[in-house]
């Protein structure tokens, strides 16, 4: 970074000797390029530089890639654009944008920051405010390896800024892979290292804090030990050099340290983070509330804000609101999945399919399409807008059409079609302004709209406009499934159950799971309804090496058993209602729902094994002889 700005400044003057010989011009100081030492001796500046290395944080699924999240059974991309995510049948190697160039050019200028913060250029700054830049930029780089190793697994552990000497020989800038855990290892001693000199503020959530450094070692020490412990199912994604697997040794040790992170942000009396529940009558517009709530917000801990005041706000709403209430003549482009939908669980702790048929195929009738989702985990209505919801107080109108006695559908292709209903005179609409319609962009063509990160503020689906809500990149709910996780892995079930049960009180469960209850398919299954569209999936299913299990690429139906961890599930299923016709039917008017695979879902997800780890290109290896390539590939 310091160095392009060196760079800048010298091709400007060369430039400029070229095109004019008046000394004058060449003895003018510029005025559109900073030195090193001017950008050193100015607070603001180096702030600037901070806050450019914290926009740069490298992200697979956020609000702002939205679309990603339809990669896999998580959400269905109801947009032209984005139907293909639907036919794959195997995902390259190269996948989840490993780019080898772009990090490790970022990482030099990290690298760079933390050299110049601790050279004398720096001397003038108060030693706190000094000492936390180099925490700030130290955890930036600490985020950049978690996700290069989530990708990749181990790779060159670069921690000063290279300079070529041009004296021709470039070997002595290459280096070796480093092993998978010793990157986990790395990222996990800098935290350490750094936690002091990071404040202990709750409302701080742009920027480090211990808060965010307690949860940050709590989730990269679980991703370590889980790929220890679960590697040893699939031994043929491993390297004989450990640059790829980590011994199962080491996975206890790894579980400690997630589960005494995590305890210490979740017992210590120094920190004040507490789960947010701000409106105990309606759980789930609670739940939602979390990622659109910045006052008095406690549960989160780290995220990427957006502001209009600052002209830095996101599409994700104006992409992704109902389409018949929008406000712009678009959104409706990601719908979350029968496959999600149907995985929350009653009330009553138990797993229960939604009720749409009895035994003998016979419909179920409701009085209004909410009926079929309700004593279910308040965490549901929280995340997905279902049939019979509003947004910015205006119902969906989701419904695919008319359905008589003998089964005949009466539907439209567009948005809102009216037609005449037999014995009528008159046209009448005979689908919603939502859909859902197979093939037209925009409708619920699952069944359902995307609630979690929707701005109910008018105005916030305008282009012109558009939504201030942040990306929240760490939350206390994660260090609790964390805590969770860890302590069942070490043998605590007891520990385990109370952190889930905390979590499920708040999604409104009214009975404890026990020890006895705990299973290591519950703890995949509380991530899933917890942490649905926040970024989790794939590196989840990584992790416990479950994704080529789950994406197998067989073409399956709907799967019957959501609550099971290795349940094939990849195909995106919907859930369309339909309302009866049949005039002097006591069940006229009323709903059915039909299972349904949208005609755009022509393929299946297929994972291999090579997927788990990034492909190294000839590329990369022709300018490093030193890195071996990743294994299945």
């Amino acid at each position: 970074m310091m160095d392009r700005i060196s760079y800048i400044l010298l091709l400007i003057i060369l430039l400029g000797g070229q095109a004019c010989q008046d000394n004058r011009f060449l003895n003018e100081e510029p005025n559109d390029v900073l030195s090193e030492e001017q950008v050193w001796s100015n607070q603001t500046l180096i702030l600037g530089l901070l806050a450019d290395l914290y926009n740069r944080i490298p992200e697979y699924q956020t609000i702002e890639n939205w679309w990603n999240f339809s990669d896999f059974d998580e959400a269905f991309g109801s947009a032209y654009s984005d139907y293909w995510r639907q036919k794959n049948t195997q995902w390259n190697y190269d996948e989840w944008a490993f780019n080898w160039d772009n990090y490790y050019t970022y990482l030099r200028e990290i690298n760079l920051f933390i050299q110049k913060a601790n050279s004398d250029l720096a001397d003038w700054l108060d030693e706190n405010d000094r000492n936390r830049y180099i925490a700030e930029a130290k955890l930036i780089r600490a985020t950049l390896y978690f996700e290069m190793v989530k990708r990749v697994g181990g790779v060159p552990l670069i921690t000063e800024p290279l300079t070529y000497d041009f004296s021709g020989d470039p070997t002595y800038l290459e280096h070796p892979r480093a092993k998978e855990s010793e990157i986990y290892d790395f990222i996990l001693s800098e935290l350490e290292s750094i936690l002091d000199y990071l404040p202990n503020d709750v409302d701080i959530k742009s920027r480090a804090t211990q808060g965010l450094n307690l949860a940050m070692s709590s989730r990269v020490a679980l991703y370590a030990a889980s790929i220890a412990k679960y590697g040893v199912n699939t031994p043929e994604v491993s390297l004989p050099g450990g640059e790829v697997g980590i011994d199962e040794s080491k996975a206890n040790n790894y579980y400690r340290k997630s589960l005494e992170a995590a305890e210490k942000l979740l017992k210590s009396s120094i920190y004040s983070y507490e789960l947010y529940l701000e409106d105990q009558e309606d759980l789930s517009s609670n739940f939602a509330n979390i990622f659109l709530k910045k006052t008095n917000n406690r549960e989160v801990i780290f995220v990427k804000d957006f502001q209009l005041q600052s002209g830095v706000t996101n599409n994700f709403t104006v992409e992704n609101q109902p389409w018949s209430g929008t406000e712009d003549m678009e959104g409706g482009r990601m719908n979350p999945s029968l496959n999600l939908v149907q995985s929350f669980e009653k009330l009553d702790n138990t797993f229960e399919l939604l009720q749409v048929a009895d035994e003998n195929g016979d419909y179920y009738y409701y009085d209004n399409p909410t009926d079929l989702f309700k004593d279910r985990d308040a965490r549901l209505m929280g995340t997905v807008l279902v049939p019979g919801s509003s947004f910015k107080n205006k119902n969906l109108d989701i419904w695919a059409g008319y359905i008589l006695s003998d089964g005949t559908v009466i539907s439209g292709d567009t948005y809102g079609a009216r037609k005449v209903l037999p014995d009528k005179n008159e046209e009448e609409k005979v689908v919603g302004m939502d859909g859902p319609i197979n093939s037209l962009e925009f409708t619920a063509q699952s069944g359902f709209y995307c609630r979690k990160y929707l701005d109910p503020t008018t105005g916030s689906g305008q282009r012109g406009v558009k939504s201030e809500v942040w990306w929240v990149r760490y939350r206390l709910g994660e260090v609790y499934l964390n805590a969770a996780e860890a302590a069942f892995e070490l043998g605590d079930k007891s520990k385990a159950a109370d952190y889930i049960n905390t979590l499920r009180y708040r999604a409104g469960f009214k009975t404890d799971l026990t020890a006895a209850d705990l299973t290591f398919d519950r703890i995949v299954h509380e991530r899933k309804v917890e942490l649905a569209f926040e970024g989790h999936q794939l590196w989840d299913m990584k992790r416990w090496r479950l994704a080529h299990k789950v994406w197998n690429g067989d073409k399956v139906d709907l799967t019957q058993k959501p609550w099971k961890a290795d349940e094939v599930s990849n195909r995106v299923y919907a859930l369309w209602p339909y309302k009866y016709y049949n005039p002097g039917d006591e069940n006229d008017g009323k709903y059915i729902f039909k299972i349904v695979l949208p005609a755009e879902v022509t393929g299946a997800d297929y994972f291999r094994m090579g997927n788990y780890y990034s492909y190294i290109s000839d590329e990369v290896r022709n300018n490093n002889p030193l890195i071996v390539i990743n294994p299945n590939q």
